[in-house]
């Protein structure tokens, strides 16, 4: 499963946010290459779901084929395994 973590600028949050989703695939069992990006690039890149801040849902939304799932905080591996899970269709 690829999964793209973005941020306005691709740097210093989605770099965290990758890092938590790694830690929350894994404690799942789903084999996952993560990727962070910025906000323009994340359009160029085939995911089969992203991750995101709330204040970005709605920029990604329409724009991409893949969900667009928003998360609170970045270093919460409770909330990304939680939302990975509803996606997957089972409870973390």
């Amino acid at each position: 499963m690829k999964i793209l973590a973005v941020c306005g600028f691709g740097m210093g949050s989605s770099m965290v946010l990758r890092f938590t989703i790694e830690k929350a695939a894994a404690a799942l069992g789903v084999a996952a290459e993560v990727e962070n990006t910025d906000l323009a690039s994340a359009q160029a890149i085939r995911a089969d779901v992203v991750f995101t801040s709330y204040e970005l849902v709605d920029q990604l939304r329409g724009t991409l084929q893949a969900p667009v799932l928003p998360i609170r905080n970045y270093l919460d591996q409770a909330e990304v395994q939680a939302q990975l899970a509803t996606l997957l269709g089972g409870a973390s």
